[in-house]
C-alpha cells in the first residue's frame, strides 16, 4: 500500500497539484461560508455538506477526467493469435498519441476475458479477467503511432475468449 501511494505521488504532474489545491481552497471557502451563516441553519448545513462533498468528489472526478483529456490515445488491436505448441497468446496492436503532449511512457495492458453466447454474461465477464499482461512503451511524440506486441503467458484457457486493450500514458 505504501509503495502504491509513493508511486501515485511521484506520478503527479503540475495540473494535479493545481486541481488538488483548488479543491482544498473551495473546501475552506465553503466551511467559512457555513460558519458565517450559522444563524441560518439550513443554509449553513448546505454549505458544510457542499464543502465535504467538494473535498471528496472534486479531486477524484477531476483527476480522472483531466487525465483522460490531457493524455488521449487511440489503441487498435491488429491481430491476436493463440500459439499451438506454447501456452501463450501473441497480441499485436498500435497506439497513437492523439493528445497535445509527448508521452514519456505508456503502460499498455492486454486483458483476456471469457466469452459466451449470452450478452448479459459477456457484460459480467468483462469485469473479471482470466489473464492480464502489460508492457511499457517509452517516448511517444504527439501525433505519432507505434506498434507493439504483447505475449500473454501462461494461457491455459481452452474455450472462447476475447481480448481488450487499455493504456495509461504520462
Amino acid at each position: 500500500m505504501k509503495g502504491q501511494m509513493t508511486a501515485f505521488i511521484k506520478g503527479l504532474i503540475m495540473y494535479d497539484y493545481v486541481l488538488f489545491g483548488a479543491a482544498f481552497v473551495l473546501f475552506v471557502l465553503f466551511i467559512i461560508l457555513g460558519l458565517v451563516l450559522r444563524k441560518k441553519m439550513g443554509i449553513a448545513i448546505f454549505f458544510i455538506l457542499l464543502a465535504f462533498s467538494t473535498l471528496l468528489l472534486a479531486p477524484t472526478y477531476g483527476y480522472i477526467t483531466m487525465h483522460e483529456q490531457l493524455f488521449k490515445n487511440k489503441l487498435m488491436l491488429v491481430s491476436e493469435k493463440k500459439l499451438e505448441y506454447t501456452e501463450a497468446i501473441v497480441v499485436k496492436g498500435t497506439i497513437e498519441n492523439t493528445s497535445k503532449f509527448h508521452f514519456k511512457s505508456c503502460k499498455i495492458t492486454a486483458n483476456v476475458h471469457k466469452l459466451s453466447k449470452n450478452k448479459y454474461r459477456n457484460y459480467i465477464y468483462q469485469f473479471k479477467t482470466i489473464k492480464k499482461m502489460s508492457i511499457v512503451q517509452e517516448n511517444i511524440p504527439k501525433g505519432t503511432s507505434r506498434t507493439f506486441k504483447i505475449i500473454v503467458e501462461p494461457f491455459r484457457y481452452s474455450k472462447k475468449y476475447t481480448i481488450t486493450l487499455g493504456a495509461k500514458c504520462k
